[in-house]
């Protein structure tokens, strides 16, 4: 098995020009921990990522933080970033909204305090009745008079929007049920699918690359699951390392097509990788 693993690799990155690659979008949950279990050696590996001399954005479909969490917490851990280098589902969400109504103005919020948060400072606050649309997302405080508003709201015409549709996320005892699983028991009692704004929706991608300053083709995105991360990079025409420390599975990534650039045991390896075609 382990053998065949390594086999695996070395297919991918022979049709692989990594010499072009000048950015990476790093996903986070599955990437760089697992819950409150870090992954990796997040300042080693942010020091070799500025050696190898490539621009760095994170695009997360956790929207259960606001970005300033996230800063917070890469400071905590040893590594500062800047301004406008994370972006998660509940930010772009948050733009999405804003587009559509610049003024702000009531909605329905299933969520967490991170999402609250985002949408607040956009100028969208959480109402019971006369919304401008219904937000759905991960919340671990989910009950049945919550997904009862949000489904008489949306058969009253409500849009009906979801910050992503990840059915798990990763934490150290598992598996746990993610935002596309609240959406789901939504979706069956509304009978309406929602508007989706995370990967694989172009929104965060099309925002990092903008951040970078890179062309598709000159970035890699690094993702632990091949329905969202892989699948959203493919088509805005990222190159894609899958990496096994998260969600999908070898066996996974061996069926899913095309192919991902880049499959390794974790973000460590595809540095090394990527190093070995800067020397």
């Amino acid at each position: 098995m382990l053998s065949g693993f390594f086999l695996s690799i070395e297919i991918t990155m022979k049709s692989f020009n990594a010499d072009k690659i000048r950015a990476l979008i790093l996903d986070m949950d599955g990437v760089l921990w697992r819950g409150s279990n870090l992954l990796v050696d997040l300042p080693e590996v942010f020091a070799q990522i500025d050696q190898l001399g490539l621009a760095v954005a994170l695009a997360t479909n956790n929207a259960t933080s606001t970005t300033a969490h996230y800063y917070d917490k890469f400071r905590r851990l040893g590594v500062t970033l800047e301004p406008g280098q994370i972006i998660n589902s509940a930010l772009a969400t948050s733009f999405y909204l804003k587009q559509r109504h610049p003024g702000g103005g009531p909605v329905y919020i299933v969520g967490e305090d991170g999402l609250h948060a985002t949408l607040e400072e956009q100028g969208f606050y959480h109402a019971e009745k006369d919304v401008l649309a219904v937000i759905g997302s991960l919340d671990r405080g989910i009950n049945y008079r919550k997904m009862e508003q949000a489904t008489l709201l949306i058969r009253a015409g409500a849009p009906f929007i979801g910050t992503n549709a990840d059915k798990s996320f990763p934490a150290p005892e598992g598996l746990l049920p993610g935002a596309g699983a609240i959406l789901a028991a939504i979706e069956a009692a509304s009978d309406t699918a929602p508007i989706l704004i995370g990967k694989p929706e172009p929104a965060l991608y099309l925002a990092a690359l903008e951040k970078l300053g890179t062309a598709p083709g000159e970035t890699l995105m690094v993702g632990d699951r091949l329905e969202t991360d892989i699948a959203g990079a493919q088509n805005v025409g990222c190159s894609t390392a899958l990496v096994l420390s998260g969600v999908s599975t070898l066996e996974m990534a061996q069926a899913w097509q095309p192919a991902p650039d880049i499959i390794a045991p974790d973000l460590t390896n595809v540095l090394k990788r990527l190093a070995l075609n800067h020397e």
